[in-house]
């Protein structure tokens, strides 16, 4: 066994990879960007080697700096965690040459399945069920568009070179063929640096069901169990469970079957996943799957199976990159109980899922399921961290086990119940709303469920009287709460005969609020919120809320719901009135990646204007009224949240 690893990468894959290491004696080397500075996986790691500045091709992407790292450090491997140099295998390569062990499959199985198209086309040749497409070498216009209509609308372009739903679009027509075909192009090539795709068949109610496999230096392979994957949004995986629901006996041996064969036809080595798209439409049926790609790492959702099997993948992974054969046959992995992981993430659910920054002000989790279950949280964050424009910003994952589908269920539902986040937009509302839906709760899934129901899964009530009037408490600093850091608080409302009405404003997004808070002789408040609040009623708060302040702003918390308010300073001069009302700004930081319009264009309303780049995701700005462009930002120009795009000529003279 090892004695020092180095990990490739970063947040809550890195603190993973080192608490399985500390527990095997094995000690760990962190890398970190500038961003990552004062990051929780360099705090855990025994050591620390800064590699880059924060953008990732000077940090996370500089395998020649990581590998200088290693060697500094006297580490004898590496481990990849998963992105980044994960599946590259030109850094297997380098780690190699420096006589280093990468924690991993071989490069040649990489190359093998890196490429989508000849990953298709070897799987054919192994007898492994491939979806219906063209995954040819011709990357032509006039071919891919040939190719989509032999196939038949509606059809998926695929970058050849990609994963986790970057370039890739979906076409429903052709016209709209060369516009997405551009799109994923582009996506493409700035994360994989390869622009080449493939196009597909897109099956009507499909499900994504993957299969988790392992093998070993020694020729033997296993697999785990299937892994359901289908709850998605923009092709990405949100919620993931094991095993999948309403599988059948004859499709899980005919999958599993299929998922050990692609394996060894490379003679794979590590940990991989063996993705396959399920027709959906007529069941569960062993003649309605097709082999999608392999994953050549460890995946994100690779916690549900630890769950369900009771194993430690990256466990498993130091050991046979040891030299040492599988700790189990396939006889001696057993499925028990029902596992679900849910991505919970810094984005804006009901704007698209706009990923989003900020400042983690407060992060609480759950330190207890219901009874019989059990929960574990990956995460690389803790309080007062900061979400990066640089890097995915996902907070962390909360894992539940159950003795079945049911039992698991409820305890991810009340998981995500008594999670707390305030500084940054989260979907944890939206991850509570999709595990209360009739379909998901009945294991009808499939990849389409999130966008048929995205606007009832997005959509959040506005707060109740009796939240704004805790709020309204809180700011106050009264005392029917718990106390504020103002050291004045404890004389708020204070008067020598009787308690004095004091005065709040709020704001909750773009409504300003305005509410009456006074101390009843008992130290209780009462809260009388004007219009459009309940202006009728009074409020009489007797349960203390779940709450966080932080600066200039309270969160208050009904289940899985955060309601945040901001509390404006009296003494802050507004300057609503000087910004620029003729202007359309970032709605997050990002890459001004293409510009389709320029000054002097009259545009119309809806019209894309320009293509911002955030997050290793394109996002089309478009107009948001008819006008005439005064300005527009230049292609190229890195802005931050709330820089001006463009601006429009004044159309009132």
């Amino acid at each position: 066994m090892f004695t020092k690893i180095l990990i490739a990468n970063r947040g809550e894959i890195a603190c993973r990879v080192i608490r399985t290491a500390r527990r095997m004696g094995v000690r760990t080397v962190a890398v970190y960007s500038d961003a990552d500075a004062k990051s929780l996986h360099v705090e855990m790691a025994d050591e620390a080697v800064h590699i880059g500045t924060s953008p990732v091709s000077d940090s996370y992407l500089r395998g020649d700096k990581i590998v200088a790292a290693a060697l500094a450090t006297g580490s004898q491997a590496v481990h990849p965690g998963y992105g980044f140099l994960s599946e590259n295998p030109d850094f297997v390569d380098q780690v190699a040459a420096a006589g280093l062990t990468f924690i991993g499959p071989s490069a040649a199985s990489i190359r093998a399945m890196g490429l989508k198209d000849a990953a298709k086309r070897l799987m054919e040749k192994a007898g492994v069920p491939v979806v219906p497409g063209y995954h040819g070498e011709a990357q032509e216009i006039v071919v891919l568009a040939s190719k989509a209509r032999e196939i038949g609308y509606p059809v998926l372009i695929k970058a050849r070179a990609g994963g986790g739903g970057k370039g890739m679009r979906r076409v429903e027509h052709p016209d709209e063929f060369s516009e997405a075909l551009s799109s994923a192009r582009r996506e493409a090539k700035s994360v994989f640096g390869d622009d080449r795709v493939l196009v597909e068949k897109y099956i009507d109610k499909p499900r994504h069901i993957e299969v988790q496999v392992f093998g070993d230096n020694f020729g033997n392979a296993v697999h785990l169990f299937e892994r359901d994957c289908s709850a998605q949004r923009r092709h990405q995986k949100v919620i993931e469970e094991a095993p999948a629901p309403g599988m059948t006996e004859a499709l899980r041996k005919a999958m599993t079957e299929a998922a050990v064969k692609a394996t060894k036809a490379i003679s794979y080595c590590g940990a991989g996943t063996i993705e396959f798209i399920v027709d959906a439409s007529q069941g569960l049926t062993p003649d309605r799957f097709w082999f999608m790609e392999m994953n050549t790492r460890l995946q994100v959702e690779h916690p549900v199976t630890e769950m369900v099997t009771g194993t430690d993948l990256v466990e498993w992974q130091l050991r046979v990159a040891s030299g040492e054969k599988l700790p189990k046959t396939q006889g001696e992995i057993k499925l028990a109980g029902h596992a679900f992981e849910a991505r919970l993430y810094a984005e804006d659910a009901a704007r698209e899922f706009l990923p989003a920054t900020g400042t983690l002000h407060h992060l609480k989790f759950p330190d207890t399921v219901p009874q019989g279950a059990a929960m574990r949280v990956e995460t690389g964050v803790r309080a007062g961290d900061a979400i990066s424009p640089y890097y995915d910003p996902m907070i962390a994952k909360l894992v539940v086990h159950g003795r079945d589908r049911p039992a698991a269920l409820e305890a991810l539902g009340a998981a995500l119940a008594r999670t707390e986040v305030a500084g940054s937009i989260v979907n944890t509302a939206f991850l509570a709303a999709l595990v209360t839906d009739p379909d998901f709760s009945a294991g009808d899934v499939d990849t389409g469920l999130i966008s048929r129901q995205q606007q009832a899964l997005t959509e959040i009530a506005p707060p109740s009287g009796e939240t704004v009037a805790a709020a309204a408490i809180a700011a106050s600093g009264a005392g029917a709460l718990p106390p504020s850091d103002d050291p004045w608080s404890s004389l708020a409302g204070y008067t020598h005969f009787h308690g004095m009405a004091r005065q709040i404003r709020l704001k909750f997004g773009e409504d300003d609020i305005l509410a009456r808070v006074s101390v009843r002789p008992d130290r209780r408040s009462q809260v009388t919120l004007h219009a459009p609040y309940d202006s009728a009623n009074s409020h009489d708060l007797r349960a203390i809320p779940r709450l966080a302040r932080w600066p200039g702003h309270i969160t208050i918390f009904e289940g899985a719901v955060g309601y945040t308010f901001a509390v404006p300073d009296p003494l802050a001069r507004g300057d609503d009135a000087a910004a620029a009302s003729g202007s359309l700004r970032a709605p997050m930081p990002g890459l001004v990646k293409l510009v389709r319009a320029t000054k002097g264009d009259t545009v119309m309303k809806g019209q894309p204007l320009l293509i911002l780049e955030a997050m290793k995701m394109e996002h089309t700005i478009a107009a948001p009224h008819d006008g005439v462009i005064a300005e527009i930002a230049t292609e190229g120009a890195q802005v931050t949240d709330g820089t001006v795009l463009v601006r429009f000529e004044d159309m009132q003279g």
